[in-house]
Parts: C-alpha cells; sequence; structure tokens
C-alpha cells in the first residue's frame, strides 16, 4: 500500500498545476492511511504523517505543492465541512486527499480521482480500483503507468 501511495505521490509532483481532488474510499483499517502516507513520502515530504481522524485535517508542504489530507469519518453533518474552508484550499498548487468524502456530501469538491481499497475475497490482501473522474485524473493515472 504505501509503496503504490509513493508512485502515485511522485506521478502527483510531475502532474501540472491543480488542484486536484482524490477520494479514498475502504472500509475501517483498509489502509487509506497508509496509502496516504505513502502519498505525502513519493510527494517528498519527510517526517511522521499523522491520521487526520481526530483534527479532520493535515496540511503538508513540498517544494511545489500544498498537500492536505482529510478524514471526514467523525463528521455527523456534512454542513460540518464549511468550517475547514475547503474552498479556500483549491488554489492551482493544491492537492487534497480525502478518506470518508461521502460524509462531506455536497460540501467537498467533485473528485479528479477516486481510490477504492477493498478486501480480497477470504481477507487475503487487498485490491484498488482507480476511476479517473476528471481529466486530470486521467492525467495523473498516466502518469502512474508511467512511474
Amino acid at each position: 500500500m504505501r509503496r503504490l501511495g509513493q508512485a502515485l505521490g511522485r506521478a502527483l509532483m510531475a502532474f501540472p498545476e491543480g488542484p486536484l481532488v482524490v477520494f479514498l474510499r475502504g472500509e475501517l483499517g483498509a489502509g487509506k492511511t497508509t496509502l496516504v502516507s505513502g502519498i505525502v513520502s513519493g510527494a517528498g515530504v519527510t517526517g511522521l504523517v499523522r491520521s487526520p481522524t481526530y483534527t479532520l485535517i493535515e496540511p503538508y508542504e513540498t517544494s511545489s505543492k500544498r498537500i492536505f489530507h482529510l478524514d471526514l469519518y467523525r463528521l455527523i453533518d456534512p454542513q460540518e465541512v464549511e468550517p475547514l474552508g475547503l474552498r479556500d484550499l483549491l488554489t492551482r498548487d493544491t492537492v487534497l486527499l480525502i478518506e470518508w468524502p461521502e460524509k462531506g456530501g455536497d460540501s467537498i469538491a467533485p473528485a479528479d480521482l477516486e481510490i477504492f481499497i477493498e478486501y480480497r475475497d477470504g481477507g487475503e490482501g487487498r485490491e484498488l480500483i482507480v476511476h479517473p473522474r476528471s481529466r486530470a485524473g486521467e492525467a495523473l493515472v498516466a502518469g502512474l503507468r508511467l512511474s
């Protein structure tokens, strides 16, 4: 999961101007935060990657991009997203990695890329399904294939 995330992080860094929104979907414990840890590492961020389960959002800076990791699991109402100021974060150098995007409803920007993490039958390993949802998402997947 981490190695795939690192490849995705490298592809993100090669990606032209954003913003870029990535939805991460999967059951509790499926590996969403581990994938994000790899993405942030692959983008060149060193140090600890914290889960934003309680803080809702964790920022990371690279040489050319700002990455925001959001975990919306604890939200009860989609209106709770508004105080996070996500619209203000959507600048050309921003990547939003959003766990549990369904909790944000229509209050969050649509995904450019959607990643589903599912347990395989019998619980042996996981399967990732990647769906580009925009031209930007398609370009990111193409960059991922190259790396």
